[in-house]
């Protein structure tokens, strides 16, 4: 169960190995409110080891977010990523 103080609603982060490069990758997925009450989506991914890249997208409800990170997840999961 999510902390009520925490700004932090979901997370997700998947994973996949990539056996010919010998190189790790993640997928990183949380949903938070900042100060403002704002519903962000923020997305990270990169290889294992590295900063990664970071997106971050504006919603007006939770449940919204919350079907895009739904969404991207399951395209992840279909390109090889494995929850983690």
């Amino acid at each position: 169960m999510p902390d009520a103080r925490s700004p932090i609603r979901y997370h997700l982060v998947l994973y996949r190995r990539d056996p010919e490069q010998g190189r790790a990758r993640f997928f990183s997925q949380m949903i938070e409110r900042d100060l403002f009450g704002t519903i962000r989506l923020v997305r990270n991914w990169g290889f294992v080891g590295s900063k990664g890249r970071e997106q971050v997208e504006i919603f007006s409800d939770e449940a919204e977010a919350a079907q895009a990170l739904e969404t991207r997840a399951t395209a992840q999961r279909q390109k090889g990523y494995t929850d983690l």
